[in-house]
């Protein structure tokens, strides 16, 4: 133990068992060792001990390392409340007396934060890797679907026609703001506490910068109580994650209803699907629906964590312990996603002509018709009315828009003439957007390529 001079019985054992991190923490070996070496450096840099002593911690850090690595040394077999204790008694072991003098001048408090941080932004920089690539993945599908015509929808009721590239390049939007969230996490996480003590420094004469650049961090924390007890970059990164999260889950559930006998649209690989242990038939999107299933973990963390810091008073509490493993398991659940999305879009059968024919007339068309009645000097409000009546017409005796003569479209306005017919082809609707950010083909072309040269896609 690193704190047990002033007791007079050892822990329990079963309370060591129940507050013990080191099942979860272990993740952050790695960076505790190179939060060790920037500090035992420093220490030595500082004359705060020798520089003998720095050196022998340094070797003996190193050391660590590599018999963890070789399987010579297993911190989870011993009786450890975190890795960073595992560390300094397994340090000791190897070097002796030197090991002592490595938590001059630091706290676990400060120690931890720091490795947290630094795990923070390596988890950001595979995320945000991770989306670019899946980002390029649905470019890949939408740029062999710009003419793809389907229904666009709101309220999971046809409104107006779009293209299939159209709906895939809303989530290369969607995605690009979830790595703006994390690009905002890692700038937030970009903060050295390591030297804040436990809470109010120390009275030794350190060089923070020196240890914060030595870790790659670009700014050194300001306040000693704030650095120990900050957890809002752990929020922020649970949030992107959960946002995240939702995104796919949102993609899934399109995947999922496309897939169905139903829509007919699009058939998922044999590889992402999976069969019935009764209904031979059977082809079930079971890798769109654990996507959408995970989802509820992940927002569960953000939660989860959240609750745990809404009462705690400055500086540190053990409740904090609590941060690490929602923050573990969100990463491991979101990138999972990610990769087995990325999966699913890259396999997808498109059934590309499911919606020409009956989309033909159909009332889709209908915005479109009152837009044409608007050129014709009709009040958009009279316009919208207009059709209406129409469409209420066209229900009534069982006709499409186009199936309607101009004799009968007459009755509802005398401006009706050949011409509107160009208004109700189901070919040319697209053509025919003309503002910024529609789904003619030719913004959604130039859309495409204006993501490929962001992403840097040959």
């Amino acid at each position: 133990m690193l704190w047990g001079g002033r007791f007079s019985k050892n822990i329990d054992d079963f309370f060591l068992k129940f507050s013990s991190s080191i099942q979860f923490d272990i993740h952050l070996l790695p960076y505790d060792l190179k939060v060790s070496r920037a500090h035992s450096k420093m220490l030595g840099k500082c004359g705060i001990i020798s520089k003998v002593e720095s050196e022998k911690i340094l070797n003996g850090l190193d050391l660590v390392e590599r018999q963890y690595i070789a399987g010579n040394w297993n911190p989870l077999s011993g009786n450890y409340e975190d890795i960073h204790s595992a560390v300094e008694d397994y340090l000791y072991e190897l070097i002796g007396e030197a090991a002592s003098k490595l938590h001059t001048a630091r706290s676990r408090n400060d120690q931890v934060a720091t490795g947290f941080r630094m795990w923070i932004k390596d988890s950001v920089d595979a995320l945000i890797k991770l989306l670019t690539d899946f980002q390029i993945t649905i470019i890949t599908l939408a740029e062999d679907n710009i003419e793809t015509i389907i229904p666009g929808y709101t309220h999971l009721q046809r409104a107006q026609p779009i293209s299939l590239a159209f709906h895939l390049m809303a989530y290369v939007e969607m995605l690009e703001r979830d790595k703006k969230r994390f690009q905002n996490v890692y700038d937030e996480a970009d903060v050295c506490p390591l030297g804040s003590g436990a809470l109010a420094g120390t009275t030794f004469v350190t060089d923070r910068s020196f240890s914060a650049q030595y870790l790659g961090f670009t700014k050194v924390s300001a306040n000693s109580l704030d650095s120990v007890s900050d957890r809002d970059f752990v929020l922020d990164y649970l949030n992107a994650c959960s946002i995240g999260m939702m995104h796919l889950s949102r993609l899934a559930e399109e995947l999922i209803l496309w897939s169905t006998v139903e829509w007919d649209f699009i058939q998922m690989d044999d590889s992402v699907t999976t069969g019935s242990s009764l209904m031979p038939q059977k082809k079930n999107p079971d890798a769109a629906e654990l996507i959408r299933g995970k989802f509820g973990r992940v927002q569960g963390n953000y939660l989860s964590v959240s609750s745990m810091m809404k009462g705690l008073p400055l500086s540190y509490n053990r409740d904090m312990q609590e941060d690490k493993e929602p923050a573990f398991e969100s990463y491991k659940t979101y990138s999972e996603s990610l990769k087995l999305a990325a999966l699913l879009i890259s396999s997808l059968k498109i059934n590309k002509n499911r919606f020409s024919a009956e989309l033909k007339g159909d009332f889709m068309l209908s915005t479109d018709l009152a837009d044409w009645l608007v050129s014709k000097n009709i009040p958009f409000r009279q316009a919208h009315s207009i059709i209406g009546k129409v469409v209420a017409y066209s229900i009534a005796n069982n006709k499409k828009l186009n199936e309607l003569s101009i004799k009968e479209l007459k009755t509802f306005s005398d401006v009706f003439d050949q011409s509107v017919k160009d208004y109700l082809d189901i070919e040319t609707a697209l053509n025919r957007k003309k503002s910024f950010g529609s789904p003619n083909p030719l913004m959604v072309s130039d859309q495409i390529k204006k993501w490929k040269e962001l992403l840097e896609v040959d």
